[in-house]
């Protein structure tokens, strides 16, 4: 596999982590009750965003891929 290519699905991965992020940050605001339940799923979301941001500015900052 190229490193092209690599670069293309981590930063997808990462897309799909900023998904999940939303999709748990809109449960644990607005459809879960539970006190603690609420506040893991709160922090696996949030714990997931910084990791794909800081995920896609490692990409974007290592500049072009050679082929």
């Amino acid at each position: 596999m190229s490193p092209a290519l690599m670069k293309m699905w981590i930063s997808l991965a990462s897309m799909g982590f900023m998904f999940l992020s939303i999709i748990l940050i809109y449960l644990s605001r607005y459809k879960l009750k539970a006190g603690l339940f609420k506040a893991i799923t709160a922090i696996i979301a949030y714990f997931l965003m910084i990791v794909s941001g800081i995920i896609i500015v490692l990409v974007v900052f290592s500049g072009p891929t050679s082929s």
